[in-house]
């Protein structure tokens, strides 16, 4: 086993939120390919689209895990990141209300994060740590504490040595600054972290794409096909420079369209509006979309997930009686229920827990909601039927704990494991 030595303390393992990760003995890169369930890869390799990856899983290992609830980018990435689930981190969405303050927030704030990072706890102990993102909303949280690498595609040609632990990004790889709203993005945050693995060989990376393609592009369609090819080219160049590598992702996606390809969507604000005004409340409810996040363009703040904050004088349990009658929604949840089985922080979510159904997205009211820009039918997520997701190494995984539930945040788990020789603990 590899260890490191600082301040005169060896290193040969590093406990983080009550898991203990080995000292890899060679290089770990974890890929979050955002919205990339299953079906993404599957259709690109059966379409000849990507050669290396079918021959990585024929000596590593094709394997499906599942991401936390809700299913959404922040809870997911910041999972993956600490090794836990949102119970123990704290971010259970992209936005929320906070009951105390009386507003809605964003979950961008580090202050936000009640657990630490792999990343910091390692790089504290003298690890070499690389961050990189697709967006800036992500770098921050991802970032707290970490003494390394860390920037996001989006803001790359902003980049310093102090603040960021590099600079000249764009002309290390040869590209443009991409639009946020592209597949070029993903490719910038895959092409830097290539370019920094074969200089600096960090002992940790974390590459963190962006979901534009599939909240737009279904499996197997050119666009698709297109892009999981050019992430085939950079995953053979990073197994090619001696990286254990994970490939899995924060979420899966679905589409969320009528027959006539406009937006399926129940309206929860409109319909509370209507209950809680009436016997079974006294005054006006909260929905809160936790999918809300400065990128809207491409999926109009629409997911299959929200929390309801009702006043004190609610009947609670006949509001969601009701809720449950409507066509398109799968579950209706309480507090304390939901906490118990998604591993969600009490006090950052209402009373209820709703989440619709595989074609299905939920909303507050229709002006709340632009879609004038869609080109497409609404492809979103947040549900129970976006939590499968791949998990992909290049390495093989011979045995898991008997009865171990894989998740997406066993990324680091199972990665340094193999990458110290050994395989995943009991």
């Amino acid at each position: 086993m590899s260890s490191k030595q600082k301040n005169g303390v060896r290193y040969d393992r590093v406990e983080v939120n009550s898991r203990t990760y080995p000292w890899p003995t060679s290089p770990v890169v974890v890929i979050c390919v955002d919205g990339s369930e299953p079906a993404y890869h599957e259709r690109a390799i059966a379409d000849g689209r990507m050669p290396f990856l079918e021959q990585m899983l024929e000596r590593g290992s094709d394997l499906r895990a599942d991401c936390v609830m809700p299913s959404f980018t922040n809870p997911n990435n910041l999972s993956i990141a600490t090794g836990v689930p949102p119970a123990v981190h704290g971010i259970c969405g992209n936005y929320f209300y906070d009951a105390d303050a009386d507003a809605e927030v964003m979950m961008n704030d580090p202050e936000l994060l009640r657990a630490p990072t792999l990343f910091s706890e390692f790089s504290a102990r003298g690890a070499s740590v690389t961050v990189i993102t697709a967006k800036d909303k992500l770098r921050r949280l991802l970032g707290r504490g970490l003494k390394g690498i860390c920037f996001s595609a989006e803001k790359s040609d902003q980049l310093t040595v102090e603040d960021h632990g590099i600079d000249k990004v764009l002309e290390r790889v040869g590209m443009d600054l991409p639009s946020v709203y592209s597949a070029e993005l993903s490719e910038l945050v895959l092409a830097a972290g290539v370019d920094v693995l074969e200089r600096d060989r960090p002992e940790l990376m974390y590459l963190s794409l962006t979901d534009y393609i599939q909240h737009k592009h279904a499996p197997g369609s050119k666009t698709a096909n297109d892009f999981y090819a050019m992430m085939d080219g950079y995953l053979a160049q990073l197994d090619a420079l001696g990286a254990v590598v994970v490939v899995t992702a924060d979420h899966g996606m679905n589409a969320k369209s009528a027959a006539d390809g406009s937006p399926q969507v129940i309206f929860l604000q409109t319909v509370l509006d209507g209950l809680t005004a009436g016997p079974l409340g006294t005054s006006t409810s909260r929905v809160v979309l936790p999918i809300t996040d400065p990128y809207t363009v491409h999926h109009g703040a629409l997911g299959s997930y929200a929390t309801l904050h009702l006043p004190k004088g609610t009947d609670v349990d006949g509001v969601a009686a009701e809720l449950r009658t409507l066509d398109g929604i799968e579950e209706v949840i309480g507090r304390e229920d939901a906490c118990r089985r998604f591993e969600l922080p009490a006090d950052r979510i209402g009373e209820l827990v709703v989440i619709a159904e595989r074609n299905t997205a939920l909303g507050t009211s229709p002006d709340r909601h632009d879609v004038s820009g869609f080109t497409e039918p609404l492809r979103s997520h947040g549900g129970l039927t976006e939590q499968r997701v791949p998990f992909l190494v290049n390495r093989k995984i011979t045995e898991l704990p008997a009865g171990h539930r894989l998740r997406n945040f066993d990324a680091y788990w199972v990665a340094t494991a193999l990458a110290s020789g050994q395989q995943p603990p009991n």
